[in-house]
């Protein structure tokens, strides 16, 4: 298992039901590929620097996780089809 960090903006106005909705359809994602998170970490609310579908503010998470490499791309697809997530960059560590 590799460990990894994703960094997520979400839409500015989500109310807290829906992002725990989000960060359970991420844990839900990665343990179903039988990785595990470590660390999930609130950045806040940003301004962005250019307009993103119509938003000049964005909230950010960072996540850092274990998983098989093989499953990366399955959650980045299954990711980038979320309307509430403006932007997301997985990366290894």
């Amino acid at each position: 298992m590799k460990q990894y960090e994703a960094m997520f903006i979400l839409k500015p106005g989500l109310d807290k039901t829906s992002i725990d909705k989000i960060l359970g359809q991420i844990q839900e994602l990665v343990s179903k590929h039988k990785g595990a998170i470590t660390e999930t970490k609130e950045m806040g609310k940003n301004r962005l620097a250019y307009s993103i579908k119509k938003s000049r503010e964005g909230i950010y998470y960072l996540i850092k996780f274990s998983i098989i490499p093989d499953a990366i791309d399955a959650i980045k697809k299954n990711l980038v089809l979320n309307e509430s997530i403006l932007r997301m960059m997985v990366v290894e560590i």
